[in-house]
């Protein structure tokens, strides 16, 4: 994950620049005290108090990095020509009316629990600025590929639940948003700008796995101490290297702030037990993985759900790796073979997970994409970019399931009635949260007063 040049001390609320390591120090000291970094003070122009009463606590994301074809998947279109509709036949779902492809049976049988908006649209058609676009609700200042992260940014949702969850005190030793296999991006040269802490500052930085659940053995990296040291030993270090910290003359730098916080986010992930054991996926049944698919994205799915199981606020799971569903050549071929069965079966086992344990009314679940593709196929039997008009799937906390919002054209190439745009989505994800999407702000890195989202909310989608 890139570091970049940053200034923490205004970030954070600190009165200027010139605070020392060791006034870093000792805020951290108490941060790590209270859980992850609960105790540091915090930077927001408004915050109104959160609805409690609202049924959704944390979100789970499921972006399929590279954009999935909506006409193949959640919009079919029977009646359009040979050269534009699915070869994969209709089908019906448990809710009278709303049909999805033959690549979808299981899916089929929870559209009870989904609601499906067939009309999201945006208009960057280069990877990373269209999840630029899906993940922040706004446009990027380029429509490319070609592009990376800046401390200038706007922030993501996944970015800002993780802020209002420190703001509103977050003890929990795990982070509050992660990514889980590898972010967002096209290539690993090119990640997707918005995903990490952006104008707010390295500390929201989300907890990016980079790592593959599924493999043998798999242990998060740097998650406990060395083999042979035992906690005393460890303990002693850190106290040691605070004592020659004290000693020593301060250190001005964005870099040592940055520095500083970092530490006192891996102490704190490394000295709780809990926040290791979340990631164990070793303490679930041979089914129960089998259950999920034994492959990076199933695990990665059944990991989100030990997450928020945990209390994490909101985890994203990529379905890459980089945009592995840029169907461009074989459509037909790739969804069929590769990309959408284990989607599908990681992504209804977690539905009926989250049902199962009591978890679903109050976890989101979000499924999405950069945009969706062209209605017509390509002369390589692919279909193209195609952010005008393209499908997406939410479920779970606050969301009432078993109906469409919107109907795109007879082509599924344009919004035909009831427009959404991303940032409605991230308003409605707010709001199903507690929180008013207006009302609350944060500042940018120029110091100006911006709402979580400036979309409005599509009030048919909530329970």
């Amino acid at each position: 994950m890139p570091q970049f040049d940053r200034n923490p001390a205004a970030h954070l609320g600190f009165a200027s620049a010139t605070t020392s390591r060791r006034g870093w120090m000792a805020a951290t000291a108490g941060a790590v005290a209270s859980g992850f970094l609960g105790g540091l003070p915090l930077r927001a122009e408004t915050l109104p108090g959160r609805n409690l009463a609202s049924k959704a606590k944390s979100v789970i994301m499921i972006f399929n990095c590279g954009a999935p074809s909506h006409i193949d998947l959640w919009d079919p279109k029977p009646l359009a020509s040979d050269d534009i509709r699915s070869r994969f036949e209709p089908i019906d779902t448990t809710v009278p009316g709303l049909q999805v492809t033959s690549l979808l049976p299981r899916m089929a049988k929870l559209a009870d629990k989904l609601a499906v908006v067939r009309t999201l649209h945006h208009q960057h058609s280069g990877h990373n600025s269209g999840m630029h676009w899906s993940i922040v609700g706004r446009p990027y200042r380029i429509d490319s590929t070609l592009i990376n992260p800046s401390p200038s940014d706007y922030p993501s949702f996944g970015t800002l639940l993780g802020w209002l969850a420190q703001q509103e005190g977050y003890d929990k030793p795990l982070p509050p948003y992660v990514i889980t296999p590898a972010p967002h991006c096209d290539s690993t040269l090119y990640l997707t700008p918005g995903q990490f802490g952006s104008c707010l500052g390295v500390r929201y930085d989300p907890f990016v796995l980079n790592d593959d659940p599924n493999k043998a053995n798999f242990q998060v990296r740097d998650m406990s101490p060395v083999e042979g040291v035992p906690p005393e030993r460890v303990a002693a270090r850190r106290e040691l290297w605070s004592s020659l910290d004290q000693r020593g003359q301060p250190i001005v730098t964005p870099s040592i702030a940055d520095l500083t916080i970092n530490q006192a986010k891996a102490w704190a992930i490394m000295t709780s037990n809990s926040g290791s054991a979340a990631f164990d996926l070793s303490k679930e049944s041979d089914a129960t993985r089998e259950r999920y698919g034994r492959h990076s994205w199933g695990q990665s799915h059944l990991l989100a759900r030990r997450l928020v199981e945990s209390g994490v606020r909101m985890v994203t799971t990529v379905n890459g790796p980089s945009i592995t569903w840029d169907t461009h050549k074989d459509n037909d071929k790739r969804l069929k073979d590769a990309l959408v069965p284990p989607m599908e079966i990681a992504y209804s086992a977690l539905l009926e997970d989250l049902s199962e344990r009591g978890l679903l009314d109050s976890t989101l679940v979000v499924w999405m994409g950069d945009f969706g593709r062209t209605p017509k196929f390509n002369a390589e039997g692919g279909r193209d970019h195609w952010p005008r008009c393209y499908s997406m799937v939410l479920a779970g906390g606050g969301i009432r399931g078993g109906q469409v919002i919107g109907e795109s054209d007879k082509i599924g190439g344009e919004p035909l009635a009831r427009p959404v745009t991303p940032a409605d989505i991230h308003a409605t994800i707010f709001a199903a949260l507690g929180y008013d999407p207006h009302g609350t702000t944060y500042s940018t890195a120029d110091g100006r007063p911006v709402p979580l989202s400036e979309g409005e909310i599509v009030r048919e989608l909530l329970a």
